[in-house]
């Protein structure tokens, strides 16, 4: 169902992996976590695209993936934020000129280092409809939060103490204090990375599903 597509990025170009359901529907860049745009990421494209959704997820790691965590915390200090940021844009940017495209807005998903790059784009860029983030966090973004404009979802695990559960709860209070959209969803039994269904030493299949069901309809009542 998927394919490899090439699309501009601030002058250059990235690539990435792109999937469009069988008629029209909104857009959603699906952001990678740590490991680079490897076959779970490609994955959930294709789950998107199933459900209707036109997605496109960015190669920001340019070709490198690993199985090492040693080598994801290389590739994730080597990580340039801002040409990420122009990247996970332009793939909006992207998905909004495919044919296949219904929305004038885009979501963004992610998923840790990915999670707190969809919070980052969604203070940045006013086309963010919507931005789902699982146990989003690194240290290496300035959050402007009275600039977002869209509606946002944050998932976390009870069990994470790498993104503390309780830090997502504050934030959503935080957001909903500034007038913002914004909803927490956390899971009890539920550790960092619960939504990789390739690790089975941390992927919960309940949260997952229920997780998935909420992002589904998250994006499909605020893109538009």
């Amino acid at each position: 169902m998927g394919q490899r597509v090439e699309f501009p990025s601030n002058g250059h170009t990235c690539q990435g992996y792109f999937a469009a359901p069988s008629g029209k529907g909104p857009a959603v860049v699906v952001i990678q976590e740590w490991w680079g745009l490897v076959p779970h990421i490609e994955d959930l494209v294709e789950r998107f695209a199933g459900e209707g959704f036109v997605a496109l997820a960015p190669d920001l790691f340019h070709g490198k993936t690993t199985k090492s965590p040693d080598e994801a915390g290389k590739l994730l200090m080597e990580m340039d934020a801002e040409r990420a940021l122009q990247d996970i844009s332009g793939a909006g940017a992207y998905l909004m000129q495919r044919p296949e495209c219904s929305s004038k807005t885009y979501g963004v998903v992610g998923f840790c280092m990915g999670g707190a790059l969809a919070k980052y784009t969604a203070t940045k860029d006013k086309k963010v409809g919507a931005a789902v983030s699982f146990y989003g966090g690194f240290k290496k973004v300035d959050y402007d939060w009275e600039n977002m404009s869209g509606a946002i979802l944050l998932i976390a695990g009870e069990l994470d103490r790498g993104v503390p559960a309780k830090g997502e709860r504050e934030l959503a209070d935080k957001l909903q204090s500034l007038g913002k959209k914004a909803e927490v969803q956390t899971y009890p039994n539920a550790d960092h990375a619960f939504f990789n269904d390739t690790r089975p030493e941390v992927y919960n299949k309940e949260a997952s599903e229920d997780a998935w069901r909420r992002t589904l309809a998250f994006f499909r009542t605020n893109i538009r």
